[in-house]
């Protein structure tokens, strides 16, 4: 069985730091030490000396539009992208064509990962208005979670029937995921500004469209369910400041009901950078505010957000080239999602040992991943060596994304993922993609 020696690296598990040494067994994270592992034991010996090893990342919310939309991306080109970014392991949305609402659907998506995704995988299952008892079929030790659209986004998906979201939130023991935005606000600011502009609507009037209030009424309503019911909800992509009020950061999260999910380009940009990046950046739901950003910030800081993510959500460069009305929401960030992280560190926005609790570790413990998502003996080796003192560019030579584009083209990182391994393996190693590998199906202890 190859053995891999990984020595003198810094490691950063559990809120520590702490230069180290981590042997690789077949698959799995064999020993850690602090003192000296001999080389002579492995098969390849890597000094890691002055760089950072962390936990692979777990996104726990990307759309890797496959199949069906395979024009903008695909299961093989986003998770070698996602490797590249330290992502090791990722949750996969159902709004893909067709929609992930049958059991049959959902086993086409772990067979077609199976063949081509380069880092692990799980995903949605997706509820609709009248699939319930499609829903409670879902294997919960095999599947992540349910996915509830609860306002429109890409595909056709929008949960709007009081009664089916009574039935979901009191009947399924899955993990609910939401995407929660109110419909008939949206609606109604959408007309508004189409009077005002004769459809010539401003990219600047997308957070005012899909504004505080429509995220505010749609997530307060899902905390009321599930809270009624006694559910396990977590809200994706907080937006607003406000949103945050409805969650307890007074709990671990092995012990909280009711979750929330911060994404990077929420961190990142603000509706001050809608003039420069135009409809890149166009998310739903929107880029809102300083003070959001600076109030989503904070409430990584104070655990009132419980895990990072992406939204990853590629589509082709034409179709987001196209007037505000006809561009689809959404952008590619797996890529490049930890290196902004780790730039937010060196601003003293957040910490180093933070970003890996809430990319790696609390996801797993949220969703109850088995034996990922720590530098423990015993757990997978999915891990990820950064330099902290390496200054790049992202242009378009150096993306990865099938679509070709990125959201932070032009930006200037100061860390880089060196290498990453996913069960072991070799996978990413100095800006080349290590072929032969295949990631594999998450599975989850409940």
């Amino acid at each position: 069985m190859k053995k891999t020696l990984i020595k003198n690296a810094t490691l950063v598990n559990e809120g520590k730091t702490f230069v180290g040494h981590l042997l690789i067994e077949g698959e799995f994270i064999k020993q850690i030490s602090a003192n000296p592992i001999n080389d002579n034991i492995a098969d390849v010996v890597i000094d890691a000396k002055g760089k950072h090893l962390l936990p692979g990342l777990i996104d726990d919310q990307v759309h890797f539009r496959e199949p069906g939309l395979t024009h903008k991306a695909n299961l093989e080109t986003e998770s070698r992208a996602a490797v590249a970014g330290g992502i090791t392991s990722f949750m996969e949305m159902p709004n893909t064509v067709p929609n992930t609402v049958t059991q049959e659907l959902l086993q086409d998506k772990y067979d077609l990962a199976a063949s081509k995704s380069i880092a692990n995988y799980s995903f949605f299952f997706g509820a609709t208005n009248d699939n319930l008892n499609e829903v409670l079929k879902t294997d919960p030790k095999t599947v992540c979670g349910v996915k509830v659209f609860m306002g429109s986004s890409t595909g056709n998906m929008l949960v709007d029937n009081r009664k089916t979201l009574e039935g979901l939130f009191s009947e399924c023991k899955l993990l609910i995921a939401t995407h929660c935005e109110d419909e008939e606000t949206i609606q109604k600011n959408l007309a508004h500004y189409k009077a005002k502009y004769n459809y010539n609507i401003p990219i600047t009037a997308h957070p005012l469209i899909r504004n505080t209030e429509a995220c505010y009424k749609s997530s307060s309503m899902a905390v009321e369910l599930a809270t009624k019911h006694n559910a396990k909800l977590h809200i994706l992509h907080i937006s607003t400041a406000k949103e945050l009020t409805l969650f307890d950061n007074t709990k671990p999260i092995s012990e909280k009901r009711i979750t929330a999910e911060g994404c990077v380009h929420h961190a990142w940009f603000s509706d001050k950078d809608y003039t420069e990046k135009g409809t890149y950046i166009k998310w739903n739901p929107a880029v809102k505010t300083e003070k959001d950003r600076e109030a989503i910030l904070e409430a990584i800081n104070n655990n009132t957000i419980d895990v990072l993510a992406t939204d990853h959500a590629p589509h082709t460069i034409e179709e987001k080239n196209n007037p505000y009305l006809k561009a689809p929401s959404g952008g590619p960030l797996v890529q490049h999602a930890l290196v902004a992280w780790l730039e937010l560190v060196k601003q003293g926005k957040i910490t180093l040992e933070h970003v890996v609790q809430k990319t790696s570790h609390d996801v797993a413990t949220l969703f109850e991943i088995n034996k990922r998502g720590y530098l423990k003996e015993g757990y997978y080796a999915d891990l990820v060596l950064v330099d902290l003192n390496k200054e790049w560019v992202v242009t378009k030579e150096n993306i990865l994304y099938k679509c070709g584009w990125s959201p932070f083209e032009g930006t200037k990182f100061t860390s880089k993922v060196v290498q990453t391994f996913v069960n072991g393996n070799l996978v990413y190693d100095n800006d080349s993609i290590i072929e032969g590998s295949k990631g594999k199906r998450l599975l989850f202890n409940r």
